[in-house]
């Protein structure tokens, strides 16, 4: 697939971020995916597999919020298999704070699917509005 392909199939997963629902973001997950969060955090690692981006990141990440989590796209670029996205997150917390956190993510498209995640965003308010993760679980 090229850049025309892969920013569609990013595009459609954000368009329904947007209205708060993920699948289509996991869909475009590939099984043997790799995720990387920046930074010097609790929350910063790499996930390898789906499973473990599913188990260890998301579901930890998704219990702390209260509401429905929202993604609204603000830039998208595509070269062959590279896809950037920049796009800013809001939810409120379980914690009633709110977590509006501005992203950037380069990633590695490979047969329609996000191979690679490496994640930019607000790392000092990450940690202020969540809690850690259960300690272990980033590889």
């Amino acid at each position: 697939m090229g850049a025309v392909e892969n920013k569609r199939v990013v595009e459609e997963a954000f368009a329904e971020l947007a209205n708060g629902k993920g699948r289509r973001f996991v869909e475009a997950l590939a099984d043997d995916v790799r995720w990387t969060i920046i930074g010097d955090t609790a929350w910063s690692g790499t996930w390898t597999g789906l499973a473990s981006v599913r188990g260890e990141l998301l579901e930890p990440l998704f219990a702390q919020f209260a509401t429905t989590y929202r993604a609204e796209l603000r830039r998208l670029i595509a070269e062959g298999d590279w896809v950037v996205i920049e796009f800013r997150g809001d939810v409120t917390t379980t914690a009633n704070r709110p977590y509006r956190n501005t992203y950037c993510y380069v990633c590695r498209m490979e047969g329609g699917k996000v191979k690679e995640i490496t994640e930019y965003c607000d790392t000092k308010l990450l940690t202020e509005a969540l809690a850690p993760p259960v300690l272990g679980t980033a590889a």
